[in-house]
């Protein structure tokens, strides 16, 4: 199965996140936006869980913070 873009947006019909999901659980790169557009978050998914590198933007979209984010173990 293929992932599938998915978008959800503010109370005012801003964009507040975009990625992909595959069978309902997101999947791949992700974004968060605040509702003046500049970003707020991104990262990656696999099944669902954040991992690999995650980076946090100030109010001018400059990076704020970089946190890595490791599987959790089973």
């Amino acid at each position: 199965m293929k992932p599938t873009p998915y978008e959800h947006h503010h109370k005012d019909g801003s964009l507040w996140a975009k990625g992909q999901m595959l069978d309902g659980v997101a999947t791949g790169y992700w974004e968060w936006f605040r509702r003046d557009g500049t970003k707020l978050r991104s990262g990656y998914f696999e099944n669902g869980e954040q991992v690999g590198e995650w980076t946090t933007y100030n109010a001018q979209g400059d990076i704020h913070k970089v946190t890595t984010k490791r599987r959790k173990k089973k």
